[in-house]
């Protein structure tokens, strides 16, 4: 299980290929392919969004969430 600092401005590896809205900040990520997807990693958003190292998902923190203060 791999587990991502919080990092405020993340850079993508291979481009931004998909938005996601979250209401959380605590997110995991597996590619979403099933079979064909990626090892499934946990990511944290900083300030307002992240991206997943693996796809390059950009997962964006929704203006309207609730505090996630949860650890």
């Amino acid at each position: 299980m791999l587990i991502q600092p919080t990092n405020p401005t993340p850079q993508p590896q291979l481009g931004h290929v998909e938005t996601v809205i979250v209401q959380s900040r605590k997110l995991s990520c597996d590619g979403g392919l099933g079979a064909l997807g990626h090892p499934k990693v946990w990511l944290k958003i900083g300030d307002h969004q992240t991206f997943c190292p693996y796809c390059s998902r950009l997962f964006v923190l929704d203006p309207n969430a609730t505090t996630d203060t949860t650890h």
